[in-house]
């Protein structure tokens, strides 16, 4: 963006840190906007774009996280339209994707020429498809060679994907008669309060004392629950287990979870778990 004329002679832009800069009559660029420009028309206009670009980026990454995690096929026009945005391309660039036979991460998206990819032999490739998918981790075979090729091509991923932790479902025979893991209950909390504080920050809601995340698979809606408790607010909890049920409250058993819905329960369970009070070990 290029500089604009404001009072006493100064000039501002919008940096492409977000934020506005300033430099004076002899093209000195200052360390911070003057208090004397607070009030200027062009100086506020330039922080409501900020503030705007901030929340369109936002509102890019959200939609494009619940392609992912809902596993929804998109079309291929759409995110050839949506790339002409910055702020959507930003999101976009460097997803992997998967369109046709192709499986590569996003480079560029054309409404004549289709979306051009870098595959893992590690050449540029132009898909011509209809719908393209944005795979969650979890269901990508080859994710530890994407993981390793984009480490080399120094791939930074707005959304989570590529470096997302993941869990494997176990071996159906492993889960069979079971309706619950385990494997984060007994997690302390001194107040109730420090265990939804930590839901909040890391965006889970919590509904009837547990954090819930809802996924999108095989046509349904299905909840990850782990419990947290719901006595008074102050008071000590406990974590408790990890159960899935799908919207109208009917448990699953273990051996009817999907690997997305699997995965995103059991992150959401160890994030939350990784906040509790760890006891110092009492020397011997």
């Amino acid at each position: 963006m290029g500089w604009l004329d404001a009072a006493s002679g100064y000039q501002v832009r919008l940096g492409e840190n977000g934020r506005v800069q300033c430099r004076n009559g002899k093209g000195k660029l200052l360390s911070s906007v003057p208090a004397s420009l607070k009030d200027d028309a062009q100086v506020v206009r330039l922080r409501q774009l900020a503030e705007w670009l901030t929340r369109h980026e936002a509102e890019c990454l959200a939609a494009v996280d619940g392609w992912m995690t809902r596993s929804l096929p998109v079309p291929v026009a759409l995110v050839a339209e949506a790339w002409a945005d910055t702020g959507w391309a930003a999101v976009l660039r460097d997803l992997v994707v998967t369109a046709g036979d192709e499986t590569g991460f996003l480079r560029d998206a054309d409404p004549e020429r289709g979306l051009g990819v870098v595959t893992l032999d590690g050449e540029t490739a132009r898909v011509a498809a209809d719908v393209v998918h944005v795979p969650h981790p979890v269901l990508l075979d080859d994710l530890e060679e994407l993981r390793e090729f984009g480490a080399e091509l120094g791939v930074e991923q707005k959304v989570q994907q590529l470096f997302r932790q993941t869990f494997d479902r176990p071996e159906p025979a492993s889960l069979t008669g079971k309706s619950s893991v385990d494997d984060f209950s007994g997690g302390k909390f001194q107040q109730l309060n420090h265990a939804l504080g930590r839901c909040r920050t890391l965006g889970y809601p919590v509904r009837g004392g547990s954090a819930v995340y809802s996924a999108f698979e095989d046509g349904r809606v299905v909840e990850a629950r782990y419990w947290l408790g719901s006595d008074y607010p102050e008071g000590e909890t406990w974590t408790g287990e990890l159960r899935w049920a799908l919207e109208d409250g009917t448990a699953l058993a273990l051996t009817d979870v999907g690997p997305v819905a699997w995965s995103e329960g059991m992150r959401m369970a160890s994030a939350i778990h990784a906040g509790r009070v760890v006891e110092e070990a009492v020397p011997a």
